[in-house]
């Protein structure tokens, strides 16, 4: 099941949608693995703060390129190069949006099963 957030960026409502496609949709589009690039920009946000600047480019052009595809999930209209997506916003702060992106992604990787304990058979002696 998909799961959908509208997320204010500059002052513009922006829907994303997380599903299982994502992962396939971030691979098929920059031959990169989702799951290894959240992992490093993790680590990389909790090694900095919104004080320093010192977060790699890199690491902000992933955090650009999830948040594309999550939006372009939501919204097929959006353009299909990230830098025309991109150039609409005056401010796209990270430590602002990729609280919120993870959020998402947070409800998206949720299970809503619940183990079950199955009764052990009974026996007759």
């Amino acid at each position: 099941m998909a799961v959908t957030r509208t997320i204010t960026i500059d002052g513009v409502q922006i829907p994303f949608k997380a599903s299982a496609a994502t992962p396939r949709q971030y691979r098929a589009r920059f031959g990169r693995d989702l799951f290894k690039d959240l992992d490093q920009l993790i680590s990389g946000i909790n090694e900095n703060d919104a004080g320093s600047s010192m977060l790699p480019i890199d690491s902000l052009e992933v955090f650009e390129n999830i948040s594309f595809i999550m939006a372009k999930a939501a919204d097929p209209s959006v353009p299909d190069d990230p830098e025309k997506w991109l150039d609409r916003f005056d401010t796209f702060s990270i430590y602002q949006v990729l609280p919120e992106i993870l959020k998402l992604w947070g409800l998206n990787a949720q299970t809503d099963s619940e183990s079950k304990k199955k009764a052990s058979p009974q026996t007759d002696h």
